[in-house]
Parts: structure tokens; sequence; C-alpha cells
């Protein structure tokens, strides 16, 4: 099969590079991990993506997880274009407000209240900022292969000790607030019972992505997160889900609902707004009564609450309520990723594409199971010969081996059925060669 055709998004790259670093607005979409040149995207309609080129995909990378529904879908496009008609932003509170945290409330049963801001990221450093102000306490629990956002606090990565200090991650981050984050491995109870043993009264707040999926996706045993709410509790730790990627798209109540664990604060990302940029965190009322105005936890945004966004948020959640919507995603994507593995494994092919509800994570390492970030294998030689040779047979993922892909519900029984097909294809050309 022939190279596609890239030179408009090549011309578009290479302009881009003038204004941006690296020509892109977010890292990982300069495809220097894959190599090539990155997509320019025209436009997207249901399950498919078109680039400038006018190459045609099937996408799942769904910009990278809230589309849920699929792209452009009626009900968000109506809601959102009449939003829009009454004005784009007024920085001052709106009925929409109202109505999309009402649907949460009513279905998210251990949120009391939640404030709304404009991003992942911006939910995890205020929930942060909550922990740290009700509790009194500095310190942080993260684990290893978790991602929150680029919160200067939480850009950090283990040290040379198994309890050890966080070091920073990035540069611009200060190593003495990196010192304010400890790290540990993750699905090891000994570790964080040791830990937090020894460290509770100067610890705030364990935070964690229930279900790891920006490193990969390192399902943790539910024995595991058990434990780490037991322990929280009995030593006074706050405990903190984070999630932007898990929340609203294992279940309508993330991974709290599917596992049955109810943290004491929770943050939600993009997908709460069909797209647009939101986030929200939410806890009990006695937590939330710290943050301003009622409280001295001070949080603020012009852009929090948008109305636009809300509306698109009402018509996405709303849909994500039908009956069995959360059943079904599910149980196509399984169909979907077996068909995959069966061929490789009767190939006798090195990979398994890993998978929760409507999220997958296609893997190269050896491993059957991979709950922790040391476990993945970190050659990813295959990975971007998988992704030249997908794009080559029309489907579009994430740019990175270490990131998950995502089912809408827009892939019908009849696209996956084709996207299969041309997984399979792409499998036996990188591993024929």
């Amino acid at each position: 099969m022939s190279e596609i055709n890239r030179s408009a998004s090549k011309e578009l790259y290479n302009t881009a590079k003038t204004y941006f670093p690296g020509g892109v607005n977010s890292p990982v979409r300069a495809f220097k991990s894959v190599g090539g040149t990155p997509l320019f995207i025209k436009k997207g309609n249901g399950p498919y993506l078109w680039d400038e080129d006018d190459n045609k995909y099937i996408d799942f990378c769904c910009s990278w997880g809230p589309l849920i529904l699929g792209h452009n879908h009626p009900d968000i496009f109506n809601e959102t274009v009449a939003a829009l008609a009454n004005g784009a932003t007024f920085g001052a509170p709106t009925k929409k407000e109202n109505e999309l945290a009402a649907i949460i409330l009513k279905n998210i049963p251990f949120i009391d209240k939640l404030r709304f801001v404009s991003s992942g990221t911006e939910a995890v450093m205020s929930a942060i900022r909550l922990a740290r102000g009700a509790s009194g306490k500095s310190k942080l629990v993260k684990f290893e292969g978790c991602y929150h956002g680029h919160v200067d606090s939480l850009m950090v990565k283990a040290g040379s000790g198994l309890i050890t200090l966080g070091t920073s991650s990035s540069a611009g981050v200060p190593e003495a607030l990196a010192n304010e984050t400890i790290v540990l491995p993750l699905n090891d109870l000994t570790i964080l019972s040791d830990t937090l043993h020894a460290h509770f009264a100067e610890i705030a707040a364990v935070i964690i992505e229930p279900i790891p999926a920006n490193n990969g996706l390192l399902l943790q045993d539910k024995t595991f997160l058990l434990s780490l709410r037991a322990l929280c509790t009995k030593l006074g730790i706050l405990l903190i889900f984070d999630e932007v990627i898990s929340g609203f798209r294992v279940a309508f109540g993330g991974a709290a609902a599917f596992y049955g664990i109810t943290p004491d604060i929770v943050t939600y990302g993009k997908i709460m707004g069909g797209g647009l940029p939101v986030g929200a965190y939410g806890a009990s009322n006695e937590l939330m009564a710290n943050i301003s105005p009622e409280g001295p936890v001070y949080q603020a945004g012009t852009l929090s609450g948008n109305p636009v966004a809300m509306a698109a948020g009402i018509a996405q959640l709303t849909n994500c309520l039908k009956p069995n919507f959360y059943e079904l995603l599910a149980s196509k994507t399984l169909k979907f990723v077996s068909v995959i593995n069966n061929h490789a494994r009767n190939k006798g092919y090195a990979f398994e594409i890993f998978s929760i509800g409507s999220i997958f994570w296609l893997s190269f390492s050896d491993n059957k199971r991979i709950a922790a970030a040391d476990q993945i294998n970190p050659d990813m030689q295959n990975f971007n010969m998988l992704h030249k040779s997908l794009l080559e047979h029309g489907i579009y993922i994430g740019p990175s081996g270490y990131e998950v892909g995502f089912v809408s519900e827009a892939h019908s029984e009849e696209v996956l059925n084709v996207a299969s097909e041309r997984f399979c294809a792409s499998l036996d050309v990188i591993f024929s060669k």
C-alpha cells in the first residue's frame, strides 16, 4: 500500500513551526514519537475524520476521549448553536450551569456540590488546593504511571527509593515544590500502607487515576483500590479520584461507580462538554464549603461555566443517560477488541489489546496483565510501524504508544467490522517485516 498524501498537512506544519513551539499547541500532536508529518484535521463526522488532504479515517482518538457520541453529534451541534446565538460568554451565572449541574448531581450521589472549570488540569489543580486547604497539610501522594495534567506539584517522577519524595520531570518545576509530592508504584499495597502510616500527619491527599489511562492502560486490582480507600479513611487522608478520562466514560459515575468506591474529591474533564473546554471538581457539602466565596480556598475562572460548553454538556450527558448506553458501548468495544486479539493470537504475534468499557490500549509487551508503568515494553518501534500502517489503512489512533484509544456510540458494528479487518491487515504488515 502506497503512502498517503500529506502534502497539505506538511505545508501547514512547516508554517505552524514558525508560529508555535514544535509547530503544535500540545506536544503529542507533533508526531515526534511516531515520525512523519502530523495530520492537520479538516473535519469530523460520526466515527470519521478527514485531514486537509481529504484522506478519510475511522477515528479511535475521539479528541483523546470526550467524543463519546462521535463527531458532530446533531444534539450537541443544535444545542451549541442555539446557545451561541445568545452570546459566547458573559462572565456571569447562567441557567445552563444549573441545568448541567443538576444532571450530574442527580446521577452521582456521592457528590453534593461541584465547581465548573475549563479543563481537567484546572480541575486537578483546584482539587489539590481544596485538599490542602481543608486538611491543613501540604504533602501529596501520587502514583508512578498516573498523569494528572501539567500541575507543577504533579509533574514529578519517582526518585531512587521505593518510598521517596518526587523529583521534577519538567524544567520549570522547582524541586522544593516537587518535594511536596511522594511518588509510589501502582498496585503495591505494602509500600502504600508503609508510606501512609509513616507520613499521614503530613499528607493532605492521595491522588490516583482509578483507571490509569495516560501511560498505557494500567488496570488496577479492585482490592488495591479498596485498600487505598480504607487506609485513607483510617488515617484521615483525603482520597482524590482523577476521573478526567474515566469519568462519564466507563460509567456515568466513572470508575467510582464502576468499582463501587467513593472518593472524597473527584475531578472530571472535557467529556462533560461534548468536546468543548470544560472540567469540574466535586465533593461533599462539608469539603466544598471551603471553596471561595463560602470558604478560604480561592479558585476562580472567567470562562468557568461557559454557557456554550454547558449547553454541549447537557446534550452529551443526556444522551449518556439513555438506557443501557454504557453496556452497549462496552459490548461492542469488547467484540471489536476480541476479533483483533484472536487474530494476533492465532498468528502468534506478540501483541494484545487491553480494554475496559470503551477504552482500549495497544500493547506489544510480553506481559499478559500490565498494572504498573515499569511493566510496559519501552521499545515502541512496533507501535510506530503499526501507527504508520493504520494511517495507510484509514485508521486514526493517537500518535503515541502510551496513549489509549476510544470507541464512541457513532462506531457502528459495520464500522467496527471494517476497522478490525484493517487492524488485522496492519498487524500482518508489521509482523511480516
